[in-house]
């Protein structure tokens, strides 16, 4: 497909009629527009997709309008509505071996109260552009009514939506192109959709569509009624799904955002002290706790003071006064024991003969001797017969309060300690107007990051619901389809058209497998060549890989190692998004036109040289560049000039806010007043 000439009449900043021929030359695939930002580079790249796909356009200036809201606010503000606006755009398609010329013109205009849209499709045509470029013309050339009214099927046969967001990208789709998220889903729908793994998808649609489609009876069709209405609540249900897995995309990128936002106010709070002064109120009131808890261990001391304690003062007195307790208890007991004997003795001399009486009585006499001497004291304090008793007792309560000291004098020493701790770390708390500004500013963050949480919290919710209700009612539409499949098999020719159908299906699965699988390899190698080609890190990334499951990228080094995508710096992976596309419109055979607005935007001087060295003249067989002059610069140029096929330059009037085409290039000649 090559766009040849693209006429825009009253649209957006365009004033009247602008015309550009964006037919390339050989070895000429670029045409260079340029202007400045607001000057219409991105409505220009709105109107090829306006004029192709109408209402299903993605237009970036469309927003959330209404269709018929952004077709209103299109019309040129200057112009007449009652005449409207229109695109004419011109292109060919190599079909079968023929070359066929196509020219779509979409017009709108305001009649009254109401907006009314056209769309004219002429094929072959025997005029215009078509007779200017020499070619045979066939004599049904004219307007084709049947193709008109059903553009939005053909174009999708020359052109799938999807498959155009790649040939049409902005800088920014670049960047979004970037996240591994985004990437897979682009990967995923070209491969399914220009390397035509959706050909065989459908063709196993419509073999089961074959199954199904029998001549209905009365009794039936409330079963095909059933199914097309779970059809419709199974492509409303996929739809849902589709936007609440964007919304938690978004949701993610918010909350991860938000988060590293947090982290960062949390190392500057840090850094000035303000984990000290958030925690300064539960110091004080630790160290408040901790006097009163040294208070009351210096009233129990002195309460012990009061005791027996003081008494270890006079330690050697106490030892001497057990032992004199001791002597005068001996004492006491050798004098009861003195009467005893005396007793005795009288009582046992009545007893003895006279001629033995005088030996025992000096025997008796001595022994009484001797124990007298133990009755004689040196000091006799005349201690109670009970002291001994009262000094052991004495001694357990000194024992007791020691221990008891001893505890209270260690717990002191803590105390004093985690006291001493406290007041060098309240020392340490920052002053107020030095935190609080930080600490307000933390405080609304982290309100923020739950804010983030709790709508990603609730976006994976609502996607695991619609992930629920999508399983669901798929069992239910294929159990209606299996129930209606067997309901129709009634005769053999039916039994042999599902029988066959279903062993075609069976292999055109695994044809899809295996096409699916031949692609991917194809594709890996393309985008890692594209990769390398355009990087100055030529070592960086030695290997890439593409899940066929999830569509996923990975990278690794030369040491078979993953990279991170969040080692590359944002250029890189500008690049590796530049190198994804590049890599997906070489293996589909570089057949479709490749539409950049803004390419440039967040790359360095070096990255810029290689992709207007190495990307842009091989891009595709055509290639439209929207460029600022400071992206394209007067250096850039000449390195492209080569390339260059035709060039042009929106050129705003300020005054009048309309926008008209000036052929040529800022710093050709001519065309020095459009900058």
């Amino acid at each position: 497909m090559l766009l040849r000439k693209i006429t825009l009449e009253e649209f957006g900043a365009y004033r009247g009629k602008q015309s550009l021929d964006l037919t390339p030359k050989k070895n000429k695939p670029i045409i260079l527009i340029g202007g400045l930002n607001g000057c219409g580079k991105t409505t220009l790249l709105d109107a090829i997709q306006l004029v192709l796909y109408g209402n299903r356009a993605r237009c970036s200036g469309r927003g959330t309008k209404a269709y018929e809201t952004y077709l209103r606010e299109s019309i040129n503000r200057k112009a007449d509505p009652a005449r409207g606006s229109s695109i004419t755009l011109e292109f060919t398609v190599l079909t079968g071996g023929h070359e066929h010329h196509y020219r779509v013109v979409r017009s709108w205009h305001i009649s009254g109260k109401t907006l009314k849209e056209f769309l004219n499709v002429y094929v072959d045509e025997s005029y215009g552009e078509r007779a200017k470029l020499g070619r045979t013309v066939r004599p049904e050339s004219d307007f084709n009514r049947l193709l008109s009214e059903g553009w939005a099927d053909h174009i999708e046969s020359l052109l799938p939506l999807e498959i155009a967001s790649l040939a049409f990208f902005d800088g920014e789709k670049i960047e979004s192109l970037a996240d591994p998220e985004r990437a897979a889903s682009v990967i995923e729908s070209a491969v399914h959709s220009l390397l035509g793994v959706s050909t065989v998808q459908q063709l196993r649609n419509d073999l089961l569509a074959l199954q199904r489609r029998q001549k209905l009876s009365d009794e039936e069709q409330h079963l095909l009624d059933n199914i097309r209405a779970q059809e419709t609540e199974r492509d409303a249900v996929l739809e849902a799904y589709d936007v609440a897995h964007q919304e938690l995309g978004h949701s993610r990128s918010e909350l991860g955002q938000a988060q590293r936002t947090l982290e960062s106010l949390e190392r500057a709070f840090a850094k000035e002290g303000g984990n000290l002064f958030t925690r300064r109120v539960e110091l004080e009131n630790d160290k408040e706790q901790i006097l009163a808890q040294l208070a009351q261990l210096r009233a129990e001391l002195i309460q012990l003071a009061t005791g027996p304690l003081p008494l270890l003062l006079a330690a050697p007195l106490l030892s001497d006064l057990r032992e004199q307790a001791a002597k005068e208890q001996q004492a006491q007991q050798s004098a009861h024991v003195l009467e005893v004997l005396a007793q005795r003795d009288t009582w046992l001399l009545d007893l003895l003969p006279d001629a033995q009486r005088i030996d025992v009585v000096a025997q008796l006499e001595a022994d009484r001797a001797q124990r007298a001497k133990s009755t004689e004291l040196a000091v006799n304090l005349q201690l109670p017969h009970d002291a001994t008793a009262q000094l052991a007792v004495l001694d357990e309560l000194l024992e007791r309060d020691t221990a008891r000291g001893d505890h209270l004098l260690k717990t002191l020493a803590d105390l004093t300690a985690q006291l001493d701790q406290l007041d060098r770390q309240l020392a340490g708390v920052p002053a107020q107007h030095k935190v609080e500004a930080l600490q307000q500013s933390r405080e609304e963050q982290i309100l923020e990051v739950a804010r983030a949480q709790a709508a990603c919290d609730r976006a994976a919710a609502q996607l695991e619901e619609l992930k629920r209700r999508r399983e669901y009612v798929t069992t239910l539409l294929e159990r209606a389809h299996k129930e209606f499949v067997r309901t129709k098999v009634k005769a053999e020719e039916v039994e042999r058209v599902i029988k066959y159908s279903e062993k075609a299906r069976d292999t055109l699965e695994r044809f899809g497998t295996a096409l699916l699988q031949r692609h991917i390899s194809r594709l890996e190698v393309a985008v890692l060549q594209s990769f390398k080609i355009l990087m100055r890190k030529q070592s960086l990334v030695h290997d890439l890989r593409i899940d066929t499951g999830k569509f996923t990228l990975s990278l690794a080094d030369a040491d078979g190692e993953d990279i991170d995508p969040a080692r590359l710096s944002a250029g890189e992976r500008q690049l590796l998004a530049v190198s994804l596309l590049w890599g997906l419109m070489r293996v589909a055979g570089n057949r479709l036109p490749s539409v950049i607005d803004t390419p440039l935007g967040r790359l360095d001087s070096r990255h810029r040289e290689h992709l207007v060295d190495r990307y842009f003249p091989h891009a595709s067989n055509q290639v439209l560049l929207l460029s600022t002059d400071e992206e394209i610069d007067e250096y850039l140029l000449g390195r492209l000039k080569k390339s260059i096929a035709h060039t042009y330059t929106l050129v705003h009037d300020d005054r009048e806010f309309t926008t008209s085409v000036v052929e040529g290039y800022w710093w050709n000649e001519g065309v020095q007043h459009a900058g």
